[in-house]
């Protein structure tokens, strides 16, 4: 099969099946805590993305070329959330520096990329792929929880001016909100069998 067709559809895959928030449950923090202003939403994903990407170039290497050949598989955790710490640190100065209020709105959600399970998990389940799944892998992944988050923000900012009962108000109906949509990007599972293309 065409590896770039293959690649493609992993992207796909990714990004609207299998998505990092809504089907593996990573990164609810800064999902609820951000998805609330659109702009926010936004930037969040927009860092993510450029984290996740940028761990996995780096990661991947690392992991099959120093670690594996030393046989020191163990301190893979360790050295996954060093280059991530460094990643966001440097995501951080650039927020500050060209936006101090963004940097203020996203708040203590920012540093806490670094341990932001959906970036962690990324980089970690790429070590059982090649170079060009794991890109895949991150690629989808960051562009799936940058859509989700800036819809979810979408939404709630329509829900905050709704007449909505007062038991649900904030996040009782957001999460309410994010079941309906992981069951409306579940129920997208049959459209592409990765399997089939022996990428499962």
């Amino acid at each position: 099969m065409n590896y770039f067709v293959a690649f493609i559809l992993a992207i796909v895959s990714y990004t609207v099946i299998d998505n990092v928030v809504l089907s593996r449950y990573f990164g609810i923090c800064s999902f609820v805590g951000v998805g609330n202003k659109v702009k926010s939403a936004v930037s969040m994903g927009i860092a993510v993305t450029f984290v996740i990407l940028m761990a996995a170039l780096v990661c991947w290497p690392l992991y099959n070329f120093i670690l594996v050949p030393a046989h020191m598989e163990y301190m893979e955790t360790i050295v996954f959330i060093l280059v991530i710490a460094s990643l966001v640190q440097i995501v951080g100065y650039f927020i500050k520096k060209k936006s101090p209020t963004l940097y203020k709105t996203l708040g203590i959600y920012l540093p806490l990329i670094t341990t932001n399970c959906a970036v962690l998990g990324v980089v970690e389940t790429n070590m059982a792929y090649d170079f060009g799944r794991s890109m895949a892998n991150a690629l989808g992944t960051s562009l799936g929880f940058t859509l989700v988050i800036f819809l979810f923000a979408c939404i709630r900012v329509r829900l905050e001016s709704s007449n909505v009962p007062r038991a649900f108000k904030g996040v009782p109906i957001a999460l309410i909100v994010a079941a309906i949509m992981a069951i409306v990007f579940l129920g997208l599972g049959g459209m592409i069998d990765l399997g089939s293309w022996g990428l499962a």
